[in-house]
């Protein structure tokens, strides 16, 4: 199947898109989306790929799906879309950021910025239905994103992986942690962050010192 995603992400997952489950979940999403209003727009579903292409990510921040309400979701885990309000769980990312780093608060949401930096922001189901948290989470998406992963993990190292809440930490049997760095949390959601295990983690201090550590430049957060 021809995906229009971007070219290095394309030879590494080029089997994936062959297989039979994948050519399943585009007819599944396609339908949804005809079906009623789903978020990204279908353009931006693999913003995040194109953002970031394989040999250049650095960090790998894991989100479950995308934000579903209007004008909030462009295909970038915990990101909104310039001039939207910033989420709970994006508020307590950037104030972590500021007292970590002493940095400002943003006034913009989108967080472009980072995955142009080296920082794939993927969410394990790259889709969702409006108002329907996890609405596609069983449509074959994190079969995908799975396997988006395990190229990470078994073509690349030096990587710093942030699973933030249980759902991303899950995923840390992929991630040889010998060649890798795994920064372990809670989620930043206030119901999660608020009782402890976010705030004054110093994660992005920390993956800043290990990316230096290996000759690789920080990421400006």
């Amino acid at each position: 199947m021809n995906v229009q995603i971007e070219e290095s992400w394309k030879r590494h997952l080029q089997e994936e898109f062959d297989k039979p489950y994948f050519a399943q979940l585009t007819g599944k999403v396609r339908q949804e989306y005809q079906a009623g209003t789903c978020y990204p727009p279908g353009r931006l579903i693999f913003n995040a790929f194109n953002l970031c292409p394989f040999d250049e990510v650095k960090v790998v921040i894991i989100g479950q799906d995308p934000y579903h309400e209007p004008g909030q979701a462009h295909g970038l885990s915990f990101s909104v879309q310039d001039g939207v309000q910033f989420p709970p769980s994006l508020q307590n990312i950037f104030k972590e950021i500021h007292d970590d780093l002493g940095t400002p608060i943003p006034t913009t949401g989108d967080l472009s910025r980072w995955a142009k930096q080296g920082v794939l922001l993927l969410n394990a189901s790259l889709t969702v239905r409006a108002h329907q948290a996890n609405s596609h989470a069983t449509l074959g998406w994190q079969t995908f994103t799975d396997a988006a992963i395990r190229a990470l993990a078994t073509q690349r190292e030096h990587l710093v992986y942030m699973l933030w809440g249980g759902f991303a930490r899950g995923k840390s049997y992929m991630i040889d942690k010998q060649r890798n760095l795994v920064l372990e949390s809670v989620h930043p959601s206030p119901l999660s962050a608020n009782r402890g295990g976010w705030f004054g983690q110093h994660q992005f201090s920390r993956c800043n010192e290990y990316l230096k550590q290996h000759g690789i430049a920080p990421i400006e957060w």
